[in-house]
């Protein structure tokens, strides 16, 4: 009879897993890479995996499901070092920059699994909006906190920032999005012929 996997060993298997699947296939391409590599990156035997996850699908979308929580939370942590509202929101720039500038940058995880997938897997089609819908609304919330009307305006040049970087590969898109940001909230608000008192 098989020795019985404690949960223990069954979340650092699956923290394994996941490591080594959101290295390569962020890195690769989701489509790239094969099971086999996942498992020699894993350490561990194909068997193992399917037990913790049923097909690459699922598995994808753990590792896209993890990674939203860390990168969100990350972001997060930065951006609420600032006591300021105004400066929050711009802060949100700066992180993209740090992040832009890291080395294996390969844009946004979640727009190359789409265009990837997204066509073709419900699964990872519902995991991606999950994560744009959530990062929308934590922009949101820093930017009702300094001028409400800039929401979209700011999750925008955001949103922008992160595609444009992933392709052009110029960090300092996140540097002018901010400075588009800064006038965006400035200037919301305020219409055309109106001025500040």
């Amino acid at each position: 009879m098989p020795a019985l996997i404690s949960d223990e060993q069954t979340e650092r298997d699956r923290q394994s897993l996941l490591d080594a699947a959101e290295v390569l296939l962020y890195a690769k391409g989701i489509q790239a890479v094969g099971m086999d590599e996942i498992r020699a990156e894993a350490g561990l035997a194909l068997k193992r995996i399917y037990a913790l996850y049923a097909s690459k699908e699922e598995l994808v979308v753990g590792m896209l499901r993890r990674r939203d929580i860390r990168w969100r939370a990350d972001l997060a942590e930065y951006v609420e070092r600032a006591t300021d509202p105004r400066q929050r929101v711009l802060a949100v720039f700066d992180w993209l920059h740090q992040w832009f500038c890291q080395p294996g940058f390969r844009g946004c995880a979640w727009v190359n699994a789409h265009g990837e997938l997204g066509a073709s897997s419900e699964a990872i089609a519902t995991e991606v909006s999950a994560h744009k819908a959530a990062f929308h609304d934590q922009i949101a919330a820093w930017v009702a906190a300094t001028n409400p009307s800039a929401c979209e305006g700011v999750h925008l040049l955001a949103e922008g920032a992160i595609v444009s970087a992933g392709i052009t590969n110029d960090p300092d898109v996140a540097l002018r999005a901010r400075s588009a940001a800064e006038a965006l909230l400035a200037a919301a608000g305020h219409p055309a012929g109106m001025t500040q008192a």
